[in-house]
């Protein structure tokens, strides 16, 4: 049985734009192991898939805030122990950053990745044994098909499959079997839809008999959800939620409507339909994608309306 490492430590829509290329490598070569290295903050995510053997998290964004605690500490010891405890017969580094090669060199076996033109920072290309030529110009999960098939030596070939397994998870504050998620939050204000649309959406929702959830994850989010949801009749603002039960409330939903964020994309992975808005992003490259349902609607500088977004979502409903 060969051993396979992957390396895509975030952030969360590009560790979701990495799991088509695991169900991928699963079906071409079924007697490997693939484990993957990924964020703490998002290793509930590539536990979701089974072909995933061991997932090895690493705080790099938390050990950036503390570097002299980090270096004192025992962190980064348990993780080298934990990283260097297999030896593998490829660690394939799809993120293409210093950082990630750096960790993807660390581990025991030869390291693939991108070749110096077709990678986000052209240096990490010199830590590798094996550099593959792949486009710039596709779409992101085009692009970790096909580095994974070149590394790997099989052919792409089907739709896309992000082979994920819903969790089977009861969320207690959810009584309502008909409901819908509105993913408001993003990481930057220009990426936001506007909060009166929100509420005018959500109301559609209620007179269709379906009822609005807003998820949220800091304390400015759940401000925001708690007014969106004051102004929609029946809409939920839920308790904070991790990865996993986020998934299972995206998996449940009817429809998934929400801005250019990690949580839309996950939709799309449950086979959900998803409605993404996009205000000052291109959805070209890094777009909602999935085999049907998922809809990016809008450009940067150029949100859609709100009729454009609803008629998506009578689209997505009637599916």
């Amino acid at each position: 049985m060969q051993k396979i490492l992957l390396v895509r430590l975030s952030s969360m829509g590009d560790v979701i734009h990495n799991l088509p290329a695991v169900t991928d490598l699963a079906r071409a070569c079924p007697q490997t192991r693939i484990d993957w290295v990924v964020e703490e903050g998002f290793q509930e995510i590539p536990r979701l898939h089974p072909a995933i053997s061991r997932v090895i998290p690493v705080g790099m964004r938390r050990w950036r805030k503390t570097p002299v605690a980090t270096l004192c500490g025992d962190d980064l010891g348990r993780f080298a122990a934990e990283l260097r405890c297999e030896r593998y017969d490829l660690v394939l580094d799809s993120q293409g950053l210093v950082k990630s090669a750096l960790v993807a060199k660390l581990a025991k076996g030869p390291v693939a990745g991108y070749d110096s033109k077709s990678i986000r920072e052209p240096a990490a290309s010199l830590f590798y044994d094996r550099r593959y030529a792949v486009s710039r110009e596709l779409h992101a999960i085009d692009r970790n098909r096909l580095l994974s098939a070149a590394a790997l030596g099989y052919e792409v070939t089907g739709p896309i499959d992000y082979g994920l397994l819903p969790p089977q998870l009861s969320l207690s504050w959810l009584s309502q079997s008909a409901c819908v998620t509105l993913l408001t939050a993003t990481s930057r204000a220009d990426k936001e839809w506007p909060e009166e649309r929100w509420q005018a959406l959500g109301k559609r929702f209620v007179e269709l008999g379906l009822t609005p959830v807003l998820p949220w994850g800091n304390e400015t989010e759940r401000a925001r959800s708690e007014r969106l949801a004051a102004g929609i009749p029946g809409a939920i603002c839920p308790p904070r939620l991790s990865l996993t039960e986020a998934a299972a409330l995206l998996a449940g939903s009817r429809i998934v409507v929400g801005v250019d964020t990690g949580l839309a994309h996950l939709a799309a992975a449950l086979a959900t339909p998803v409605v993404a808005i996009f205000c000052a992003s291109d959805p070209f490259k890094t777009g909602v994608r999935a085999a049907y349902g998922a809809v990016n609607l809008g450009a940067n500088g150029a949100p859609p309306d709100i009729d454009t977004v609803w008629q998506a979502v009578l689209a997505g409903i009637r599916q």
